[in-house]
């Protein structure tokens, strides 16, 4: 069997091929290719998103080979069909945006994927942007480690900012790192509110049934749900303005359930305090962007899944998925079974 691992400067091809000789041993034939992510953005590669490499150097790349474990590579309808030998894809992430799943099972390759690999890195992010941008870390650090100035009105009662313990914090999503957040900011002792109108069983905190009832009664507001037709877009001007003034919203999940110009113009007015975001409409935001000029934001480069333990993890799961294969048992994670 001859395996491609297409790797990145992320989830190493090192660790792909280790993770595969761990669970193989040494009789397959594994091929190494290394995508330029994240030293050059994903994008978007013919009818595939968030993917990296061109679809020339995939298909040199899959000379031969019956199994491609990958994070990023682009793997869309020209690629599958100069792939005659390709049999199974497992890619390192959550969801496989980068496949052309259906053009995949057309042609009998199953794509795997998998899910919950960084979404304790994700929770723990999340909850370390929310401190950040609740007590303005990162600007209090600028002014006194790059502007060299001691701002004693940091500490004036209009500039501080708020605590966790007894504020009510709303989760919209509560899967894998919506539930680990709910569980921290009990932790810390706030109120926690969970709108998920597809998560069954208990929740930590209380459940709402309504958006609009989370968004009523929160004074922080942190977004977990996935980008679906419905969530698409599910936070905009009417959404912001049932907060209650002076809130803080925080986004560590995905752009598009955001409305950034509804995000501007609210924190603008100082309808919101302040916002944490580490997902955006576009990736790399543009130069000209709002966001660049808007007051109280804090920003991270979508880092919130980066971790060294996701990378190893995230090698482990394709790698147990490839052993799966090679027994001939059943998948675990199989998006086209």
């Amino acid at each position: 069997m001859r395996i491609l691992a297409a790797g990145d400067h992320f989830v190493l091809t090192s660790l792909l091929v280790k993770a595969l000789r761990d669970e193989l041993g040494d009789a397959p034939d594994i091929a190494e290719a290394t995508l330029p992510w994240p030293v050059e953005p994903f994008g978007r590669v013919a009818e595939v998103d968030e993917a990296s490499g061109t679809e020339d150097a995939m298909i040199e790349a899959l000379d031969g080979a019956e199994v491609c474990v990958t994070q990023m590579a682009p793997f869309t309808r020209r690629v599958l069909a100069a792939a005659p030998d390709l049999k199974l894809i497992v890619v390192s992430r959550g969801g496989p945006v980068n496949v052309n799943v259906e053009a995949a099972a057309e042609r009998g390759v199953r794509v795997c994927y998998a899910p919950g690999r960084n979404a304790t890195a994700t929770a723990e992010f999340t909850v370390g942007i929310m401190l950040a941008t609740l007590r303005r870390i990162p600007q209090t650090h600028h002014s006194l480690a790059v502007e060299r100035e001691w701002r004693g009105d940091f500490y004036s009662y209009e500039n501080c900012g708020l605590e966790l313990e007894d504020t009510t914090v709303g989760l919209v999503g509560y899967g894998a790192i919506g539930s680990r957040v709910a569980r921290v900011m009990a932790a810390f002792g706030a109120k926690v509110l969970v709108y998920d109108p597809y998560a069954e069983g208990e929740v930590v905190g209380e459940r709402v049934d309504t958006l609009e009832e989370l968004l009523g009664r929160s004074r922080v507001v942190t977004l977990h749900a996935r980008v679906t037709p419905e969530t698409r877009g599910l936070i905009g001007a009417r959404e912001i303005g049932l907060m209650p003034s002076g809130s803080v919203l925080v986004n560590v999940a995905r752009g598009p359930l955001l409305d950034y110009d509804a995000l501007c113009d609210a924190l603008d007015s100082g309808h919101l305090m302040a916002a944490g975001l580490d997902t955006f409409y576009a990736e790399p935001v543009p130069a000209g962007s709002r966001l660049f000029t808007t007051p109280n934001l804090v920003m991270t480069p979508h880092l919130g899944g980066a971790s060294r333990a996701v990378a190893h993890k995230a090698a482990r799961i394709v790698a147990a998925e490839v052993g799966r294969y090679a027994r001939g048992e059943a998948l675990a994670h199989c998006m086209n079974p």
